[in-house]
């Protein structure tokens, strides 16, 4: 057999160069290999390669190397030891160039065998014993810190390689510090990790991605994950179309780096809130392929090889199947070489779904190769076929064209039986080979079935140029195409973003055995999406993939816009782009300008395409208005318009408030003015008056405005009354001065003191205090300006404010209780002196509800509601319940999906759809639950949209004087169970429209009262709760003249085949149609048996039938029925077949 071939020891090539090779004869193969023997392992050495090479006739004998040739006799030297039968290639005084992979090749004229070595040279050098104590003695600081991040990260048969590598030659001192740092690290890894395990290092898992991954429980899901390389932050997201990405699937966190290439290569490290969890090293080797995968056929049940043969030695590599890694297990068993450099993958016991493309992945280095499976040809044999008789048809060649076959195939793939039984002529399975056959041998019988299996397939051109977006201007046209073949009947479907296109008015789909066509008419912007053609038959299913983009102009530009500056000199303000830019970037913005006041809009033109302007021609104190458009290739938006910006100066702010006063500094605060002038406060200016004087004087420096909104003022003289105004500044200048605030004394405040609080009320978790505020302090105080109003859990030995800001009256009410909680208060009096003794109730609160059973407050809630699709649902329901009621929101039954939001306050709850699908349908009910009771309130929301129109409408006499309208069901009908039909008619007498039914819930009306004489035109409309489709109208319908309703013989249901058990009745019956009535006549085997008593034939109304009563040998054969009238003949035939005449071969 031509091809490739195994050898017995690993790592050998061996190619068959003739099919069947002469006894006595052989192809070259080694029969032993003595890889390297490295007398010693430096520079200046010999070198030497053997191998024992076997074959008849005696093979030629040659060797080579990948980089260089061994033609130097002073530094190659092949030999041929006849003793020993080994072939020597030797390299005296070996040096660092000669580090290659080198081969041999031994050859005759029946094939050559290839089995390929590396040769690795180490420089000789010696370290001294000095330089070796240092490296023992070596402190923990002077080792790379990359070092121990590896190890912290490595398993234990990797701590040598990894020492080796940074030079540690101390295992004890490295197993010591090792373990200090991995404690260290386990408990900053504690506060925010419960679980760690699994760390898989990184590797190239298919053709330019590498992965790496761990299993990790983190005790907080919102902490910060941090990707590092050689200490560098790297961006990372969920997109795997980025160059690193991370996918999380449960605990495993898997990170990927996609686009290899050499700058990759480094020490990536992973840190949660800025721990390190898990650093591994990401090295790229220099390998290649020397010999890749070759395209392998293997026949079911049998094994397939792949194997390719590396430039350099390579522990393992990666091997994809159909894009999906493979591991070594029952289906796959992959295997290396002694010198790593040839790798193998043995697809084990192969079968159909096992074809396709198959991939070898060493470092950033690639291979692929198909995998073809041919059907293979299965014998059952009859239980009573003895064992010899199967010998026989094993060792026997077919003597027929056609001998025994017994196949489970797909059309078009080769069937075969041991290599024996196959058709002679016909490699190729077809649908018609499918049957029964039967094969005789020495009086014995036997018979197998043929089952051809042809599921949708594709041709490969048509599929990729399917998958080519099509690309159209709205009101277009888009046309889908796709040519296919399989067994009848194939089911066709068309989807657009997943949903299935249906037929009506702008989409028409055709459907044939051999091709599918998706015409959309009209095509508006919300008709792009994926397009997808799913195929399907009883042996299988297949789909294509298209997109649709449909342009257009884009929609307006958005707000709200924001005005950056307005000022004297300019007004520059900013917008959203348009929400769809019709499927092209925009180009331009255009801008027109009205000053508020005048008619006309001035044209500005054409803008770069940021949405973005400073328009600098305005003139001061004047408020404008601005047009946008966003302009694209495809159009002009429509108009997008602003609302009034202003340049002008800012209003005053609020009245200045005194927050202390002291005999040398007066502190005040503002608020800022509710109109800013169109841009940005940029500061204040204060100034002051004494009492009885009419100037004011500026307090801040003119040149240093007040940027806060709160000054203390200093340059004040002890005893005297002051009062104090404020000014806004912006871009434009300063604004109108505040109101003056109250005069106030510069001297030091007094203390202040206050009574207990009087009166305590209840209402439900609120107390309401009753507070009288009297000085029962002795000496001399200053009135209290405000009061605090302190609250302490029981639990808790803090005091907390109820208040922010100081009370003036007399009383106040607590929020915010928990119901039965106990509570002490007291009160704080405060000025600017500060704050007074604080005094407190007698005795603690207990917020005490009385219990309400829940009850809902507003009657007049809808319990029906209907919403367009696509627009909000909102549900507010307001209730009474004390304690705090609990809520719940079901729909239909079921808790309201993650799309609903709920949101719940005291004594009201509300649920909101924000944009309603049909889905979304179905009965809301809330549930108000406390320790007192429940209330339940239930509210249908349907969500539904205009209904699409009917289908065609078809008009039919049956009866004279009616006329019966059907037409197709709208699209709508199977979403919307509440859609039903109107109908209209017109005559060609009153030419007017007007309704003869309504609500039909089926898609046909009788209409009654039909005049002759009169032309009839019908309309058919699709309603539901929303309102009316467009109609459907009929074709003008006449009276028509009369019918003739002669015809030759037709048979509408044919004579099926029977197989009948022998004395058992046979039942045969057809249709036929025709008029005049057809003659009927009943043969078998060509013989009339219309008067044969044997046989029951009968011919009611078309239905033509005959009885056996009981069969027998001489009932089988074939039976027709021939139909005859003026005007024609028919006839059609069966085989009835009987079951115990087959007895006699079993």
């Amino acid at each position: 057999m031509l091809g490739k071939k195994r050898s017995k020891v690993p790592g050998v090539m061996i190619t068959q160069f003739v099919e069947n090779i002469p006894a006595g004869k052989s192809h070259p193969d080694f029969s032993q290999v003595l890889k390297l023997t490295l007398l010693n392992p430096l520079t200046g050495k010999l070198a030497v390669f053997k191998a024992i090479i076997t074959g008849d006739p005696t093979p030629n004998v040659t060797w080579a190397r990948n980089n260089g040739d061994v033609s130097d006799p002073e530094r190659y030297v092949a030999s041929y030891d006849p003793v020993l039968g080994e072939h020597q290639l030797q390299m005296p005084n070996v040096g660092v160039d000669q580090a290659d992979t080198y081969k041999c090749y031994a050859s005759n004229e029946y094939g050559r065998a290839i089995v390929t070595v590396t040769l690795n040279v180490i420089e000789g050098q010696y370290k001294t014993s000095n330089n070796f104590e240092q490296m023992e003695e070596r402190k923990d600081g002077e080792v790379d810190e990359k070092f121990w991040e590896l190890l912290l990260s490595a398993d234990k048969k990797d701590y040598e390689r990894i020492c080796a590598e940074y030079g540690v030659t101390d295992f004890r001192w490295m197993l010591k510090k090792l373990n200090e740092k991995k404690k260290e690290i386990e408990e900053q890894q504690s506060q925010y990790i419960e679980h760690l395990s699994n760390l898989r290092h990184i590797e190239i898992k298919m053709p330019g991605c590498a992965e790496f991954e761990f299993e990790m429980a983190l005790k907080d899901q919102n902490a910060r994950i941090f990707l590092f390389k050689d200490g560098v932050m790297v961006p990372f997201n969920t997109d795997t179309d980025e160059k690193h990405s991370l996918r999380q699937v449960g605990r495993k966190f898997i990170f990927s780096v996609h686009g290899l290439n050499a700058e990759d290569a480094g020490l990536y490290q992973v840190d949660i809130e800025g721990v390190n969890v898990f650093s591994t090293d990401f090295k790229i080797p220099a390998v290649d392929f020397l010999v890749k995968i070759q395209e392998v056929k293997a026949v079911e049940r049998e094994d397939a090889v792949f194997e390719c043969v590396l430039s350099a030695p390579f522990p393992k590599i990666s091997w994809l199947g159909k894009n999906i890694p493979l591991e070594q297990g029952e289906k796959y068993d992959i295997s290396v070489s002694e010198d790593m450099l040839i790798h193998r993958l043995v697809v084990k016991d192969c079968m159909q779904v096992d074809k396709g493309i198959y991939a070898a992945v060493a470092g950033m280095k690639s291979c692929n190769a198909w995998l073809i499976v041919e059907g293979k040809i299965r014998f059952r044999h009859h239980p009573h076929l003895s064992d010899q008789l199967i010998h026989m048809l094993k060792c026997k060649k077919p003597c027929e064209k056609y001998s025994l076959t017994d196949i489970i195939a797909i059309d078009t793939f080769n069937s075969q039986l041991n290599n024996h039984f196959i058709d002679s002529d016909n490699n190729s399975v077809e649908i018609s080979d499918g049957g029964k056959y039967r094969f005789e041998a020495d009086g014995r019988k036997t018979e197998a079935m043929l089952i051809v299996e042809d599921p949708p397939r594709m041709n490969q051109d048509d599929l990729a140029k399917f998958s080519e977006p099509v690309i159209i201007k709205v009101g277009q046209k888009a046309t889908f195409k796709m040519d296919f073949v399989g067994r009848e009947t194939i089911k066709v479907q068309w989807y657009n973003e997943g949903e299935e296109i249906l037929e009506d008015n702008h989409i028409k789909i055709e459907k044939s055995d051999s091709h599918s066509r998706l015409l959309l008419v009209k095509c508006q912007r919300k008709d792009s999406g994926e397009i997808k053609l799913k195929l399907k038959n009883e042996f299988g299913t297949i789909e294509a993939l298209s997109r649709l983009i449909v342009l257009d102009k884009p929609t307006n530009p958005m707000g709200p816009v924001e005005v950056l500056e307005a000022s004297a000199s300019c007004v520059e303000f900013k917008w959203r782009p348009p929400k769809d830019d019709g499927g092209s970037p925009i180009k331009n913005y255009y801008i027109e300008r009205n000053q508020i006041g005048r008619n006309t809009w001035t044209k500005i033109g054409n803008i770069p395409g940021e949405p973005h302007y400073k328009d600098t021609d305005v003139d001061h104190g004047r408020r404008y208005c601005y047009r946008i458009r966003a302009v694209t290739a495809e159009g002009t938006s429509d108009i997008f318009e602003t609302n009034d910006v202003q340049a002008a100066y800012p209003g005053p702010p609020s009245t200045p408030k005194v927050v202390s006063a002291f005999k040398n500094c007066i502190t005040l605060a503002w608020s800022p003015p509710t109109n800013t002038g169109g841009t940005n406060i940029v500061g204040y200016n204060m100034e002051k008056r004494k009492r009885g004087s009419n100037l004011w004087g500026q307090v801040n420096p003119p040149d240093e405005p007040i940027k806060g909104k709160q000054y203390d003022v200093k340059d004040v003289v002890e005893g005297m009354e002051y009062e104090f105004r404020v000014s806004a500044i912006n871009f434009s200048g300063a604004g109108e001065p505040s109101t003056p605030s109250e005069f106030v004394i510069a001297r030091d405040p007094k203390n202040v003191g206050c009574s207990k609080p009087a009166g305590i009320k209840h209402k439900g978790t609120k107390i309401i205090l009753q507070l009288n505020y009297l000085d029962l302090f002795e000496g001399v105080q200053d009135e209290a300006k405000g009061y605090f109003v302190e609250l302490r859990p029981a639990e808790n030995t803090e005091w907390g404010r109820c208040n922010s800001n100081p009370l003036i009256s007399t009383s106040y009410t607590i929020l915010g209780l928990k119901s039965m909680a106990m509570y002490w208060v007291r009160v704080v009096a405060s000025n600017e002196g500060g704050d007074g003794e604080p005094r407190d109730l007698d005795n603690y609160i207990i917020a005490m509800p009385p219990p309400v059973r829940p009850n809902f407050t507003n009657r007049k809630m809808k319990s029906f509601m209907v919403m367009r699709a696509e627009n909000s649902a909102r549900v507010n329901i307001n209730f009474e319940a004390s304690p705090m009621p609990t809520i719940i929101w079901l729909k239909d039954g079921m808790p309201v999906s993650k799309r609903v939001t709920v949101s719940s306050t005291d004594g009201m709850s509300q649920l909101l759809i924000p944009s309603a699908e049909r889905s979304d349908s179905g009965i809301y009910t809330i549930i108000v639950k406390n320790i007192v009771g429940q209330e339940t309130f239930s509210v249908e929301i349907r969500v539904t949209d205009d209904p699409k129109p009917p289908g065609p409408v078809e008009l039919e006499e049956n009866v004279p004087g009616t006329l019966t309208v059907s037409w197709e069901p709208s699209p709508d009908e199977k979403r919307d169970n509440h859609l039903h039909y109107m109908v209209m008619k017109r005559d060609s007498i009153k030419c007017t429209w007007h309704s003869v039914a309504d609500r039909l819930f089926n898609n046909n009306f009788t209409a009654v009262n039909i005049m002759p004489g009169r032309e009839y035109n019908f309309r058919v409309y699709a309603k539901n709760d929303i309102g009316l489709s467009e109609p459907s109208e009929s074709l003008t319908w006449a009276p028509s003249k009369p019918c003739n309703f002669d015809s030759a013989p037709i048979f509408t249901v044919p004579l099926k085949t029977h197989t009948i058990p022998e004395k058992y009745e046979c039942y045969m019956s057809c249709a036929v149609r025709g008029f005049p009535t057809p003659h009927i006549t009943w043969y078998r085997n060509n013989v009339n048996i219309n008067t044969d008593t044997n046989y029951y034939i009968t011919n009611t109304c078309g239905i033509c039938s005959m009885l056996i009563l009981r069969v027998g040998a001489k009932d089988n054969g074939e039976y027709r029925v021939v139909a005859e009238n003026s005007l024609g003949r028919a006839e059609c035939s069966t085989q009835l077949t009987i079951l115990g005449m087959l007895t006699e071969y079993v």
